[in-house]
């Protein structure tokens, strides 16, 4: 209605001003016989302002229904665009969410996973602490087996060598009479023994 309103009344408004400033222009331009022209122009006025005032009468309404269609047309868009607009929002809002979950469980894995390994390298230390102090132990208990059995070794091979030296030096020393008078002592011994 606002719209009619206004077509109207620029209409209204136009041919005002046509008429004022044409009546005076066409008046003094007439000279003589005025009243004839002066008619004439009016007649002639009327008919323009009657041509313009039915043209803008039928042509006004195709063209408000157009552009009330057209306005129609755009808010609808218009309604159609904010839905999608707060369509697309929500989805923003959805995908947010779920990328500051999956940002939260990410940390909370990582943090799981470094807490197991950790538990894992104590584990993995302990273990291989408790291997190195049985590797030390039995390394510690064969060298002193290695000791024990090359002491043994040694005083087998020294009491041989002892034996042997002491052969030798009462071969060298003792006589034929001392073998024999030590055979005779020794059976002595033993006779008096049993």
């Amino acid at each position: 209605m606002q719209g009619k309103a206004n077509v109207k009344s620029m209409l209204l408004k136009t041919l005002l001003l046509a008429v004022l400033v044409l009546v005076p222009a066409v008046a003094l331009a007439s000279g003589g016989d005025s009243g004839v022209i002066l008619k004439d122009f009016l007649y002639r006025c009327f008919s323009f302002a009657l041509m313009v005032g039915l043209l803008a009468y039928f042509v006004t309404k195709p063209i408000r229904k157009g552009l009330k269609g057209r306005s129609e047309e755009i808010e609808k868009v218009l309604a159609g665009a904010q839905a999608a607009k707060d369509a697309a929002e929500a989805k923003h809002r959805e995908y947010s969410e779920k990328l500051a979950k999956a940002t939260e469980e990410i940390d909370t894995i990582t943090a799981s996973i470094r807490r197991e390994g950790e538990l894992e390298r104590e584990k993995i230390l302990v273990a291989a602490n408790d291997l190195a102090a049985k590797i030390e132990q039995e390394a510690d208990n064969k060298a002193s087996s290695v000791v024990a059995k090359a002491r043994i070794e040694l005083r087998e091979e020294a009491a041989n060598l002892a034996v042997e030296l002491a052969e030798d030096m009462l071969k060298k020393q003792v006589s034929a009479d001392d073998q024999k008078r030590l055979v005779d002592e020794y059976m002595q011994k033993v006779g008096e023994l049993h």
